[in-house]
């Protein structure tokens, strides 16, 4: 006999159904059922095993319109150098893969503030007023926030073993809307 926390046994999911629902026969008419609302993991079934491709998130520029993403998977599936994820009027969020050993790049943005968020990896973060006084030196790991300033000469290393995942957030925006730079060296070409 199945508990009415397991009535719809299944080697994936388990449904939860209100002890108060009585009308067992009549469930998919009636609008309080909970299927497929009230569904559950079972920690069991490992769906790294069961290809991840619905999962993926188309990654381009979405912006200006309304846009809602996980930020966390976005970034971490993104294998580009640089990816435009959404381009607004006063803002923009871009997507970063850094290579192992390899790093942003020393660079100052005059006239925009930057976020730099690590969401997978390691490394190194260095910033100051000019590009030889490098004075502020920090190391930063998953969920560590990076606030630069405008004028802040700034560069993040990678200094782990695997590449570094980030999003930055421009404002105002720093790149053209829908950027994409497979690699550093196309990067580097295309703002040369």
């Amino acid at each position: 006999m199945y508990s009415m926390y397991n009535r719809y046994p299944c080697p994936y999911y388990y449904v939860n159904t209100p002890m108060y629902y009585s009308n067992w026969g009549n469930q998919f008419n009636n609008p309080y059922f909970p299927f497929p609302h009230q569904i559950e993991y079972n920690s069991n079934f490992d769906f790294s095993q069961s290809g991840k491709s619905h999962d993926s998130i188309k990654l381009k520029d979405y912006g200006p319109e309304p846009f809602v993403v996980n930020i966390d998977k976005a970034t971490k599936q993104n294998n580009n150098y640089r990816t435009a994820l959404w381009t607004g009027d006063h803002l923009q969020v871009t997507l970063m893969s850094i290579n192992v050993g390899d790093d942003i790049g020393l660079e100052v943005h005059p006239n925009v503030d930057q976020f730099i968020r690590i969401e997978e990896g390691q490394g190194l973060v260095q910033m100051g007023p000019r590009k030889n006084m490098l004075d502020y030196q920090k190391k930063v790991y998953d969920d560590f926030a990076i606030m630069v300033p405008a004028g802040t000469w700034h560069n993040v290393v990678n200094t782990g073993n695997k590449p570094l995942k980030v999003y930055v957030i421009y404002g105002p925006p720093n790149h053209p809307r829908g950027t994409i730079h497979e690699t550093k060296a196309i990067a580097e070409a295309s703002e040369a």
